[in-house]
């Protein structure tokens, strides 16, 4: 049974783009189906966990929003941090999932239980991934991947007596 989720940020819960202002603010698109699935899979007793090579207050926001109290930014070394939060959180290797979709992401994708990349993601993911979705990345990879979580953890049921 997959317990926790490790979720990438750019290219995963959004589409990789980063639009900067005259003024210097930045902007990031979130997919609102990702953020319901996201949202959803917390609410069935799992866990949800962000870790991102970059530091941005949008992304602050976003995990507030979705009841995401792990967020790591600025992470050099995802691997090395996913090691550590296995430990602290008790919770196997084999017992987590994770989507990445670039070479930052590679090590980490290699070590958890059952890994996802969107249909976008490096080429490369083809000797280390276990599925590869049909969306692309700030498209819904997030949640096709969630939902499928729901069907190997058998819990499409309760997953859709929440919204009933």
């Amino acid at each position: 049974m997959i317990d926790l989720i490790v979720l990438d940020v750019d290219g995963c819960l959004t589409d990789g783009k980063i639009i900067y202002s005259d003024s210097g603010d930045e902007s990031k698109n979130f997919n609102v189906k990702d953020g319901l699935a996201i949202s959803s899979w917390i609410r069935m007793g799992h866990q949800a966990v962000i870790i991102t090579g970059r530091h941005s207050r949008l992304l602050e926001r976003r995990a507030k929003e979705l009841g995401i109290t792990q967020l790591h930014q600025g992470v050099k070394d995802k691997a090395a941090l996913l090691k550590k939060l296995s430990e602290e959180l008790n919770t196997p290797l084999r017992n987590i999932s994770a989507i990445g979709d670039d070479l930052n992401d590679y090590k980490m994708l290699s070590m958890v239980g059952l890994s996802f990349t969107p249909q976008n993601a490096s080429s490369h993911f083809k000797r280390v991934v276990n599925r590869f979705c049909k969306a692309d990345g700030g498209e819904g990879a997030v949640r096709e991947m969630i939902e499928a979580l729901f069907e190997i953890n058998d819990e499409v049921g309760e997953f859709l007596a929440l919204w009933q």
